[in-house]
């Protein structure tokens, strides 16, 4: 879009670009401080049992140990990892150390040595017995009522409700009625640094944790819930995180390395290697959906009925949140009146499922989109002509609050991204290869993802401005920059208000020492929220400076503008000054300092939607799939930086493809996890993507409220991407497959299934 803009719609690099591709970036494990020592966590092999015995005396022993920690000795507290605020209240599952452990890869123990070979060597020595208890690893069977209750009062932990209409009496006039199931598969985030913690209980009692988390606040909150301890003795700091996509939003290591700390007196580093990382931290909640959709004869889709599980694994965790976003979600994509939404977080002896990219929705739209696709071959209809008949209008309500979505353009992505891979040619080419061995596939879906957390709980941030005597500035914010430039966005956004070139201001963020409170980075909040709120105090600022300058050049502050590190009268050209010289005459003669802080309240919610579209290869006698083409246009109301957003648009990408067709952690029957290293567990690599073809969908009004008129990118498409390759998938062979991933033996499978059904008819 042309527009008369300085900063924002140009690309730049990350701010801290130079410091990384130099290596100077310190992260989390770079940091060494005097004393420290070094932990390392044993982790249990039991999925579910009471600890018989544990035996430390032998690493206790070991010369370089320093302190030991199990249940026996460190506080039994409980406590919920996915804390967000003070008053947020959900279901406290989980101890440092426990008695029981509920899964393959729960917490028993912990050293901390001089060295981290003694530190392993010691948690080696450390004898552990179990009593075991029933393991239930799949989610409707620990739903049942009489399964084995893996924590008191059963393993149902809740259910998320949401209804519109009269579902019931809608599916009574529908002409036809199609109810599937489909599972999804735990996934592991596969962040390029591994969770490390370095935590400092010091001897006046105040705790500084180190940890590369996407919210220091929430885990302020948690600390001071397990240590007893008041906020002002708390300090997290988040000074880099080498990736996050939503891993490092809970609690993992941090209470073990902090505790460690405090028995030692002296600061701990507590670091998981790959496969700790794998086997302990989060995973992406595994699903089971039943969806009924009824529809009519030309297409138009008029009930649905989603009756979900989601396995939360050992731990409550963000069970509750995952499904109360998921819930959300699926009433803002298609122009139905009458739905209803069910979700059901069950406990199992699993990994703890957390937080990641999607938030619930890569589940919720993996059945929808696959069964939209049923729907659209029954019919003898293209995908296309259903998408665009069903899908939200700029002026559609959601069915369920009667409220606007803000400006949704599904329909522009759709279009788009038809033009970007030239669909119609593909479509030819699927036709084409319909008899061979090898043969071509097209698929696409829709996908969707929110703003904020407007409807959930509050969602607020306080940034801070500080001018400096040169004119330069300092901005401080809670934001944590997971890579994705969110901190270099909003000073993108000081820069275009205040006129003060970027390279003349700079960013404290992510400690809660020195930085006012946010409420963290998640549900895809950067640029909506927290552009919003840099806007703010930037305009904060600007009045400030237009009230000074004014003072300077003796004219109206209404009468200044700033750019190009200049204040300058609209009215009199020749009444001019650098902002360095506003600053010195704010100094020396009004005698005041300028900061300002302003508290940001996100009021409404905005949703931003994605059109993908997939075309592949697939190899009917193997299974083999390849992705060939790819097409993805999102509709973000306004570009702040396009390099930033198409890196972050195409690695979306390579995360749902991952999710579709490659990446999954099983576990056998009796808990035990599959795939423990990046090799077996196949993220796909640079050489298995397809040929991108990326877009963005603006318009001159841009999203209301947001900075500029701009949403987010950030998870949505993540969302698409699974349904779109398999539906293309399921294009190619003819047959139906309703699990993730798509393997080749899933492929192959529902490939000979069709030939047996065709053949018998």
């Amino acid at each position: 879009m042309t527009d008369t803009y300085r900063v924002i719609g140009k690309s730049k690099p990350i701010h801290d670009a130079v410091l990384k591709a130099t290596g100077q970036k310190i992260y989390v494990d770079d940091m060494d401080m005097p004393g420290m020592l070094h932990a390392r966590m044993l982790l249990s092999t039991c999925a579910h049992g009471r600890i018989k015995r544990i035996d430390t005396s032998k690493a206790e022993s070991l010369p370089g140990v320093k302190a030991v920690a199990t249940y026996k000795n460190t506080p039994q507290k409980r406590y919920n990892s996915a804390v967000r605020f003070i008053e947020h209240e959900m279901p406290d599952t989980e101890r440092i150390f426990d008695d029981t452990v509920r899964f393959v890869g729960d917490r028993v123990a912990a050293v901390a040595a001089e060295t981290p070979e003694i530190a392993q060597k010691a948690v080696r020595l450390i004898e552990v017995e179990y009593e075991p208890l029933p393991v239930i690893t799949d989610m409707e069977k620990a739903a049942r009522k009489d399964a084995y209750p893996i924590h008191e009062g059963g393993n149902v932990v809740s259910q998320a409700h949401a209804e519109a209409g009269d579902v019931e009496a809608a599916f009574e006039e529908c002409d036809y009625i199609f109810e599937d199931r489909y599972t999804t598969q735990a996934v592991h985030h596969a962040a390029i640094e591994p969770h490390v913690a370095i935590a400092d209980y010091a001897s006046d009692g105040k705790l500084t944790v180190w940890s590369p988390c996407q919210n220091t606040f929430a885990f302020r909150v948690i600390m001071s819930r397990i240590f007893g301890l008041p906020f002002n003795k708390i300090r997290m700091i988040s000074p880099a995180i080498g990736g996050a996509f939503g891993g490092k939003l809970e609690v993992t290591v941090e209470p073990a390395a902090a505790i460690l700390s405090k028995m030692a007196g002296r600061p701990v580093k507590l670091l998981y290697n790959r496969k700790e990382c794998i086997l302990a931290t989060r995973v992406r909640h595994p699903s089971v959906s039943y969806v009924k959709t009824g529809f009519m004869k030309d297409g138009t889709l008029k009930a649905v009925d989603f009756q979900i599980y989601i396995n939360t694994g050992a731990y409550a965790s963000s069970a509750l949140n995952v499904s109360g976003a998921m819930s959300h979600k699926v009433f803002k994509a298609y122009k139905i009146q009458d739905m209803r939404f069910n979700c059901n977080p069950v406990y199992t002896n699993t990994e703890i499922a957390g937080a990641m990219r999607g938030y619930g929705s890569p589940q919720a739209f993996f059945g929808w989109e696959r069964q939209l696709q049923r729907i659209a071959d029954f019919l003898h209809m293209d995908m296309a002509v259903l998408q665009m008949k069903n899908m939200v209008d700029p002026d559609s309500l959601d069915p369920v609050f009667h409220k606007p979505h803000g400006n949704p353009r599904p329909k522009d992505c759709l279009k788009k991204a038809m033009e970007l891979i030239d669909y119609e040619a593909c479509l030819k080419e699927q036709e084409s290869t319909a008899n061979e061995d090898v043969r071509i596939g097209v698929g696409m879906a829709l996908g969707v993802h929110g703003n904020n957390c407007v409807g959930a709980h509050r969602d607020v941030t306080t940034p801070m401005l500080k001018m400096n005597e040169d004119g330069s500035c300092i901005y401080y914010t809670g934001s944590h920059d997971m890579g994705t430039d969110t901190v270099g966005m909003q000073m993108q956004i000081i820069s275009e208000v205040l006129g003060i070139s970027l390279d003349r201001i700079d960013c404290l963020s992510s400690d809660t020492d020195v930085v006012h409170w946010h409420i963290g980075d998640y549900s895809s909040r950067g640029v909506y929220v927290t552009g919003s709120a840099a806007r703010k105090v930037a305009e904060s600022m600007k009045r400030e400076l237009q009230v000074e300058a004014g003072r300077l050049l003796q004219t109206e502050p209404e009468d200044i503008e700033l750019k190009d590190n200049q204040a300058f009268s609209t009215r009199d050209s020749s009444k001019q000054a650098s902002i360095a010289e506003v600053m010195l005459h704010c100094q020396s003669k009004s005698m005041r300092e300028l900061m300002v802080a302003e508290t940001y309240e996100a009021k409404t919610g905005a949703v931003s939607y994605g059109v993908h579209i997939a075309k592949v290869q697939v190899n009917t006698l193997t299974g083999e799939v390849k992705p060939l083409e790819y097409a993805a246009v999102q509709d973000v109301g306004r570009v702040i930086n396009p390099g930033i957003i198409e890196g972050q648009l195409a690695g979306a990408i390579q995360m749902g493809l991952g999710y579709g067709l490659t990446e999954e952690l099983a576990y056998d029957e009796n808990g035990k996890p599959s795939a423990l290293n990046l090799k077996k567990y196949k993220v796909l690599r640079a050489t298995q993507m397809p040929k991108l073809y990326l877009g963005f969908i603006e318009t001159k009004e841009g999203e209301p409220g947001g900075p500029f008129g701009a949403k987010s990118l950030g998870e949505c498409p993540v969302v698409p991407a699974a349904p779109a390759v398999v539906n293309a998938i399921c294009n190619a062979i003819h047959g139906d497959i309703n699990s993730l991933p798509a393997t080749p033996e899933r492929v192959k499978s529902a490939f000979l299934e069709y030939n047996k059904v065709t053949e018998g008819d």
